[in-house]
């Protein structure tokens, strides 16, 4: 029995035995009638089953909802398909490489197992550790070897001895310079604090009361150069200012804060001439007509506004224009009106 049981896992008689089963299973007048049950020619490769299948299923299935839907046809199309699916396995499995005592192998056409040289175990394995280190026998190279991992294991503790000490040192200078960091910032701020309780007490005391120039602007003063205006101009300001005479765009800003001021009030003198809301249509009339009559002094203002946004030097100082209609609107909400209307 055991003799019988080692033979049956020698490759040539495991094969043989493969193949006589295989051919005792199906015979080639089963595999005819199942490509002619899938309607492809016989030999067919495993896709072209697979495509028929698919398109016969579409056809015979009892859920399918087409006319020549039958189930009987159906299990004998799916029966041929799962049997042609098991002889494309059979016939890769027997195309595959085994592994045996050798190393592996495949049996080709006439039986014969042939081992693959690219896939067996190498001679001589023990010549090819170690790394390719040292020279002689075995044991020699696995000495040297070890000699050689003992000297690197001693130069990797060394380097991270020397690593630890730098940055311990690194670290204890870096300690070092912000504690004297921290000490010149302190002493700094100790002085300017010691100097500010001086100026106050001395201001307690009176004694900048009586200073030369005191409540008068300084002099010499450095004054930087705007980005908007040439250098000409500039100096011509400097002089200007230094003369008592301000900017041009100053002056503008003045006169159009006025001519803003004088709409609104004629707008409010006008508004208590008229009634309280709602207005009849001979006052609406009336406070169309105050509007239209001040609509060339509006246009007026708005064009000064545009030429003051071109030469103010600062952005958040430039002006919107006066809206009529939004000032209009509002006095005539809020504005006072005659308590009493003309009959």
């Amino acid at each position: 029995m055991m003799c019988i049981r080692k033979k049956l896992y020698d490759p040539l008689v495991f094969v043989f035995l493969t193949q006589h089963l295989r051919r005792n299973f199906s015979g080639n007048s089963d595999v005819k009638i199942w490509y002619k049950i899938l309607g492809v020619a016989e030999n067919s490769d495993q896709e072209t089953v697979r495509v028929a299948y698919l398109d016969m299923v579409k056809r015979y299935h009892p859920d399918s909802k087409s006319e020549e839907a039958d189930a009987n046809k159906f299990l004998e199309i799916e029966s041929a398909y799962r049997n042609l699916q098991d002889k494309f396995a059979r016939e890769r499995f027997n195309k595959n490489d085994c592994e045996g005592e050798y190393g592996l192998y495949h049996v080709d056409n006439e039986g014969v197992v042939q081992y693959d040289i690219d896939h067996t175990a190498p001679q001589h394995r023990q010549y090819l550790s170690f790394d390719g280190i040292g020279s002689g026998t075995p044991s020699q190279r696995e000495k040297q070897f070890t000699k050689l991992k003992a000297s690197r294991a001693a130069e990797k503790v060394t380097s991270y001895k020397i690593r630890k000490l730098q940055e311990s040192d690194s670290k204890s200078l870096t300690e070092r310079e912000n504690k004297r960091k921290a000490k010149d910032i302190k002493t700094r701020y100790g002085i300017e604090r010691l100097v500010e309780d001086l100026i106050q007490e001395a201001m307690n005391k009176g004694e900048f009361d009586n200073l030369k120039g005191s409540g008068k602007p300084l002099k010499n003063i450095k004054r930087t150069h705007n980005p908007y205006v040439d250098f000409v101009t500039h100096k011509m300001n400097e002089v200007l200012i230094d003369n008592g005479f301000a900017p041009s765009w100053i002056n503008l800003q003045k006169e159009i804060t006025e001519e803003k001021e004088k709409i609104k009030t004629t707008l409010a003198n006008n508004r208590m001439k008229l009634g309280v809301l709602p207005l009849t249509r001979d006052e609406c009339k009336c406070w169309e007509e105050i509007k239209k009559d001040l609509e060339t002094e509006v246009k007026a203002l708005n064009q000064k506004i545009d030429f003051y946004n071109l030469v103010v030097p600062l952005l958040n100082k430039q002006q919107f224009h006066f809206n009529l209609e939004k000032e209009a609107e509002k006095i005539l909400l809020t504005g006072k009106a005659c308590e009493k209307r003309e009959k």
